[in-house]
């Protein structure tokens, strides 16, 4: 799944074609068509196809942002303004491309979901070969709950301190940190790859419970997490299944992880372990990671 620099980096791909085009159409797949006769909410979510084309045809992108794990189309029609929130689910893309020809992996090619046709002539795509992503078409983000309740971005002044306001509560405190840091209620836009890096990175083994680390050994996970996103953004995310791009290149952060999915500690040598942790594979290095540390 696309985490937090993943879709950065989609973000900045997309963005210098799309903003202040006009969207002259909207096009929707067989399956999400399909879907929506048969009832299911098939990547276009909590609104009717119809609905979803008269709100978004002849309306401006007047400004394009990330939040989270979301992306967010800010639109406008004379004093309309809407929302379009995407969240590219396990194996969602964006692609700018005059044609749907132009798309270079076929897989992506084959799975387009959405296209916006624009003003000057690009089609905005949506692909998704799983699915699982999600399109909205709001009135404001109160029409979205989810979205109001994400973490402050790690990087802005007051991130630390909302992370370690969530530390105290009693929901949280006897998780694991693994989960905790992975709770977008805690932290914004951290997913499994970057929390198995951020433990490493800190030295901290992701059964640990929250009440058991101190303010500074939290802190240090923290900071941990904002230098693994970090890495992640300027590598351009990381490419181990099937994030791509905008223009289908391939991150590289994957040359640079320390345990997620490795074999072997990059420092000690020591056999990676792999757990399962509230559903999820969770890699770490017993040894420079241990509990008694």
């Amino acid at each position: 799944m696309p985490e937090l620099p993943e879709v950065e980096h989609v973000k900045r791909g997309i963005t210098p074609h799309i903003m202040h085009q006009r969207i002259t159409d909207v096009s929707f797949s067989e399956p999400v068509k399909r879907g929506k006769l048969e009832g299911k909410e098939t990547i276009i979510k909590g609104i009717g196809l119809d609905d979803f084309i008269t709100h978004s045809v002849d309306y401006v992108i007047t400004d394009v942002q990330r939040r989270s794990k979301y992306i967010l189309f800010h639109i406008q029609h004379g004093n309309s303004e809407r929302t379009l929130i995407s969240h590219l689910g396990m194996a969602g893309a964006f692609f700018v491309v005059r044609s749907l020809e132009d798309i270079a992996i076929p897989n992506f090619r084959k799975h387009w979901q959405v296209v916006f046709q624009l003003e000057n002539g690009i089609k905005l795509v949506y692909s998704d070969i799983r699915r699982f992503g999600e399109i909205r078409n709001v009135e404001s983000l109160e029409a979205y709950p989810s979205i109001l309740e994400i973490a402050p971005e790690p990087f802005e002044k007051d991130a630390l301190a909302h992370y370690l306001a969530q530390s105290h509560e009693k929901k949280y405190i006897n998780k694991a940190i693994k989960p905790f840091i992975l709770d977008h209620r805690v932290i914004s836009g951290c997913g499994n790859i970057y929390a198995c890096e951020a433990l490493f990175d800190a030295k901290i083994h992701p059964e640990k419970k929250v009440k058991d680390l101190s303010v500074a050994e939290k802190t240090k996970l923290f900071n941990s997490v904002v230098k693994v996103l970090e890495m992640g953004i300027l590598n351009g995310g990381t490419s181990v299944s099937d994030y791509v791009h905008a223009d289908g290149q391939r991150g590289t952060m994957q040359d640079h992880l320390k345990v997620y999915k490795q074999k072997h500690c990059t420092e000690c040598e020591s056999a990676i372990e792999t757990v399962i942790i509230s559903g999820r594979n969770t890699h770490f290095c017993p040894n420079c990671q241990s509990e008694d540390r």
